[in-house]
C-alpha cells in the first residue's frame, strides 16, 4: 500500500513555477505520489514545459487544449498507456521524456502517432525498449522525430522504418508478431551511452534544482557540454 494524491487546483497553485535554463515557462510537478492527470486545465495553458516526474501516473491523458505546451517529462512513474488523440489537444509537443517507466509491447506506442510535430522522444529504462525493431517501429509512427533516445534519427533508419512499418495494415501486423528482419541500428547519435550515462550520474549527485534542470536539458538536447 503507498500514499497518492490528487492532483488538485490547491497543489497546482503551490508547487514550484518559473522560468527554466531554456528560457520556458515551466511547472514543476516532481514528487507529489500523483497518480492521475487531472485539473490541468486550470494552468490555462500558461507554460511551456510540465515536468511531471517521479509520481505514480499510469497513463498520459486528460489534457485540455494547449496550444503553448511543447514538453512534457514524466520519468519515473508507472505510465503504461497514452490516450489516443493526444495530438488533438497538444498540437505542438515536441519533446516527449519518460524514462523509468513500464511500457513493455510497441502497441502501446501506438498513440504516439497522432502527435503531428514530435521532434525529441526517450523511453530510456522501458522495456519496450528491449523489443525486437523497436527504433524502426518508433520512427515510423513519429516521421518528423529527430532523436529518439538522445540518439540522432539516421536516413537510413528512417529508410528501413518506412519499408518496415510504412503501410497501415503492415504496422498492426508487425506490431503483434514481431517479424524478424530489421535489426535496430546501433550507429551513434550526438551522445553515446557513456556520456548518457555519465549525465544521469551528474543529475543524482546534483544539489540543487537549477543544476538538475540544465543536466536534463543537456540531456533531451542530446548535447553532452
Amino acid at each position: 500500500f503507498f500514499f497518492v494524491m490528487r492532483l488538485t487546483a490547491e497543489l497546482i497553485e503551490r508547487v514550484p513555477q518559473f522560468t527554466n535554463p531554456l528560457k520556458d515557462r515551466e511547472l514543476d510537478l516532481r514528487g507529489n505520489k500523483i497518480s492521475q492527470i487531472e485539473n490541468i486545465g486550470i494552468t490555462e495553458d500558461a507554460f511551456d514545459t510540465i515536468d511531471f516526474s517521479d509520481n505514480e501516473i499510469t497513463k498520459l491523458e486528460n489534457f485540455p487544449l494547449f496550444t503553448r505546451l511543447k514538453t512534457v517529462i514524466a520519468h519515473n512513474n508507472r505510465l503504461c498507456r497514452i490516450a489516443p488523440g493526444l495530438g488533438k489537444v497538444l498540437p505542438n509537443l515536441d519533446t516527449l521524456a519518460m524514462h523509468n517507466n513500464h511500457f513493455k509491447e510497441l502497441e502501446e506506442l501506438e498513440p504516439l502517432s497522432d502527435l503531428p510535430n514530435l521532434l525529441r522522444l526517450s523511453l530510456c529504462d522501458n522495456l519496450v525498449t528491449k523489443k525486437l525493431n523497436y527504433r524502426l517501429y518508433v520512427i515510423a509512427k513519429c516521421p518528423k522525430l529527430k532523436h529518439l533516445d538522445f540518439r540522432k534519427v539516421k536516413p537510413r533508419e528512417r529508410k528501413q522504418a518506412e519499408e518496415m512499418f510504412g503501410a497501415a495494415t503492415k504496422e498492426k501486423e508487425a506490431a503483434k508478431t514481431f517479424v524478424p528482419g530489421g535489426d535496430v541500428v546501433a550507429e551513434g547519435g550526438m551522445l553515446t551511452e557513456e556520456e548518457q550515462q555519465k549525465i544521469m550520474q551528474q543529475i543524482e549527485a546534483a544539489t540543487s534544482y537549477e543544476e538538475i534542470q540544465k543536466l536534463e536539458e543537456r540531456l533531451l538536447a542530446g548535447t553532452g557540454q
